[in-house]
C-alpha cells in the first residue's frame, strides 16, 4: 500500500522545531508529490560532530515522516560552514 507522501512544509518545520535549525530547504523531487526530498540543514547542533552523527541527528528528529517516503538525502552543515558556502557562490 503506497503512501501519501509528506508535505514540504511539514518537514521543514520539523526539522526546524526539532534540530533548531537556522536554515532548511527542503526540494520535493518527486513532482509534488511527498515521496523523494533533498534537503540542506543548518544547525548549530552539528557543532563538532562528523557527518555521520549529523544524518543520525537528522534522521532521529524526521524519523516519522522519512518513514511515509520513499527517498531521502540530506547535506548537514553548521552555520559557520553554510556562512563560508554562501561566499564562496
Amino acid at each position: 500500500m503506497a503512501t501519501a507522501g509528506v508535505p514540504k512544509d511539514q518537514l521543514e518545520k520539523v526539522l526546524r522545531e526539532k534540530l533548531g535549525a537556522t536554515h532548511v530547504d527542503a526540494q520535493d523531487k518527486s513532482d509534488g508529490c511527498g515521496q523523494n526530498f533533498e534537503v540542506i540543514v543548518v544547525s548549530a547542533q552539528f557543532e563538532g560532530k562528523p557527518l555521520l552523527a549529523r544524518h543520525r541527528l537528522v534522521n532521529e528528529a524526521a524519523k516519522e515522516e522519512i518513514a511515509q517516503i520513499h527517498a531521502f538525502s540530506q547535506k548537514c552543515y553548521t552555520p559557520q560552514q553554510w556562512t563560508d558556502l554562501q561566499n564562496k557562490a
